[in-house]
C-alpha cells in the first residue's frame, strides 16, 4: 500500500532527523553556549549546523509522515513543496560551490583560525581541530607555526603548553605505542625546521583538505546522487500518494451523484405511473 509505505519512508527520516536535532541541542546546552556569555559565539558553533539540519530534516519528513498516515492533502502538499525546493536550493548550493571556490577557501581559513584560537575555550572546535590534522596528517591552518597565534600555545605564554602543538600535530601521539601522550607536541615550536618534521606534520590543514577534496571527488558526487535520489523518491511517493487520494475522491464523488441520480430517476417512473392509473381510472 502506497498510503503505509510513504508513512514508514519518512517515519525513519522523522526519526532519524530528531536525533541529529537531539545532538545538536545536547551539545549545545552541555556547552552552555545557548547562555548570555557565550550567545555571541552560537553562530560559529558546529553544533548549530546539527540542530538546523536536523530540524528541517525532521519537520519535513513529520509532514510527510502526518500526511500520508491521515491522508490530508494540504500536509501533503505542503510536503512535496518543501522537498522541490530544497531539492532547487541544493542546485543552486551546488553552484555556488563551484563558482566561488576561492571565496569559500578564504572563508574555511578564516575559520580553521578562529578553531585555533579558540582551541582551548571550546570542545567541540577542539574535537574537530583534532579529527581533522589526525585524519588529514597536518598542522595548523597554512603550516604548524599558526599555533603561535594561539593564547597558550604562544612562546610567551607562562604554561606548560607555551611554545607548542596539539598532540593531533604529532607523527606518534602514543607513547609506547599503547599510551595516549597529551604532551608530545610541547616544544615543537622551538624545534629547528630540519628536527620539526620527526615529531609533528608541518604542513597545514587547508592545503591537505583542498587535496583530500580533490582526491574524493567521485565519493563526495555519489553522496550527492544518493541525497536527491532519496529526496526524489520521497517525492514521487507523496506525490503518488496525492494521485491516489484525489482519484479515490473522485470515484466517491461519482457514487454519490449517480445513487442520487438514479433516486431521482426512480421516483420519476413512480410518479408518472401513478398519474397514468389515475387518469386510466378516472376515465
Amino acid at each position: 500500500n502506497i498510503k503505509y509505505l510513504t508513512f514508514i519512508w519518512n517515519l525513519t527520516f522523522c526519526i532519524t532527523g530528531s536525533l541529529i536535532l537531539a545532538i545538536g541541542i545536547w551539545g549545545l546546552s552541555d556547552k552552555e553556549s545557548l547562555t548570555s556569555e557565550r550567545i555571541t559565539y552560537l553562530g560559529s558553533d558546529p553544533m548549530l549546523f546539527f540542530v538546523l539540519a536536523g530540524l528541517a530534516a525532521s519537520t519535513m519528513a513529520l509532514l510527510g509522515c502526518t500526511g500520508a498516515l491521515f491522508e490530508n492533502t494540504c500536509l501533503l502538499k505542503l510536503f512535496t513543496g518543501g522537498i522541490i525546493t530544497f531539492v532547487i536550493l541544493e542546485a543552486l548550493g551546488g553552484i555556488v560551490l563551484v563558482s566561488v571556490q576561492h571565496q569559500i577557501k578564504a572563508s574555511l581559513q578564516d575559520s580553521l583560525m578562529v578553531a585555533v584560537l579558540r582551541y582551548q575555550d571550546d570542545p567541540d572546535l577542539q574535537f574537530i581541530m583534532d579529527e581533522i590534522q589526525a585524519g588529514l596528517q597536518c598542522c595548523g591552518v597554512e603550516s604548524y607555526l599558526d599555533w603561535k597565534t594561539n593564547l597558550y600555545f604562544n612562546c610567551s605564554s607562562p604554561g606548560v603548553q607555551a611554545c607548542g602543538v596539539p598532540a593531533s600535530c604529532c607523527l606518534d601521539p602514543l607513547e609506547n605505542g599503547t599510551i595516549s601522550n597529551s604532551q608530545c607536541g610541547f616544544g615543537a615550536l622551538k624545534l629547528e625546521e630540519f628536527v620539526a618534521p620527526s615529531t609533528i606534520y608541518l604542513g597545514g590543514c587547508v592545503p591537505q583538505l583542498s587535496r583530500w577534496l580533490h582526491n574524493h571527488a567521485g565519493v563526495i558526487g555519489f553522496s550527492c546522487v544518493i541525497l536527491i535520489a532519496v529526496e526524489v523518491g520521497s517525492l514521487l511517493l507523496a506525490t503518488k500518494l496525492l494521485a491516489g487520494i484525489a482519484f479515490a475522491r473522485t470515484l466517491e464523488n461519482i457514487y454519490i451523484l449517480v445513487g442520487f441520480g438514479g433516486c431521482l430517476l426512480t421516483d420519476t417512473f413512480y410518479f408518472v405511473l401513478l398519474l397514468f392509473f389515475y387518469f386510466t381510472i378516472a376515465c
